[in-house]
């Protein structure tokens, strides 16, 4: 085993995080985002724990979740049949946040993963299937995710995997603690899969 590996997840490169993921990004912000970007430019400049910094994002998240039709447009919405599709909405110019829209056909999934920082996120249409693992990669909750559900959480103890077991497209929000167009991807690390 080298310094890249161990028993059950794998380093990819920045370059290569992407894969599994077709992303989009915008260098303006999303029409309809101006009251959710100030409030979580409220809340991340607290200078809280990334704990609680996801919590106050995932308050500010609660109040001002957008819908569908506010942030994409009805081609955006559709997705893509070959993997879920992200939008950056919003990248705050010192590099603090990030704003992506997630599209999920039924069926598509991400693998488990966990974040290189904070994350909120928000379901705006459809169901999204999260699976919680700790770190020996053992199932320790399952939630479903439906329109209107917030959540938040930072690492350690993010290891999860979503998916679309609806049978309707699946629109999320997601804030992430970072610049995610600079890095490649929130995902700090991929596991292998677990049987």
């Amino acid at each position: 085993m080298n310094q890249r590996e161990s028993w059950h997840w794998t380093y990819e490169p920045s370059a290569r995080k992407l894969g599994h993921m077709t992303a989009i990004q915008t260098t303006r912000t999303a029409p309809g985002l101006g009251a959710l970007v100030a409030g979580i430019r409220h809340a991340v400049d607290v200078h809280a724990d990334w704990s609680e910094t996801a919590q106050l994002v995932a308050s500010v998240l609660r109040t001002r979740l957008p819908t569908p039709e506010h942030v994409l447009t009805p081609e955006q919405r559709l997705g893509s049949p070959d993997s879920y599709v992200g939008h950056t909405l919003h990248v705050e110019p010192d590099g603090t946040f990030s704003i992506v829209a997630l599209v999920w056909r039924p069926g598509q999934l991400t693998r488990i993963h966990d974040h290189v920082t904070w994350c909120t996120f928000g379901v705006i249409q459809g169901v999204e299937h999260e699976e919680l693992f700790d770190p020996s990669l053992r199932l320790v909750g399952r939630s479903e995710n439906h329109a209107g559900d917030v959540s938040g959480f930072a690492p350690p103890g993010d290891i999860h995997r979503v998916h679309n077991t609806g049978s309707e497209t699946a629109i999320s929000i997601h804030v992430y603690g970072t610049d995610v167009t600079r890095i490649g991807s929130s995902a700090r690390r991929y596991y292998d899969d677990v049987k």
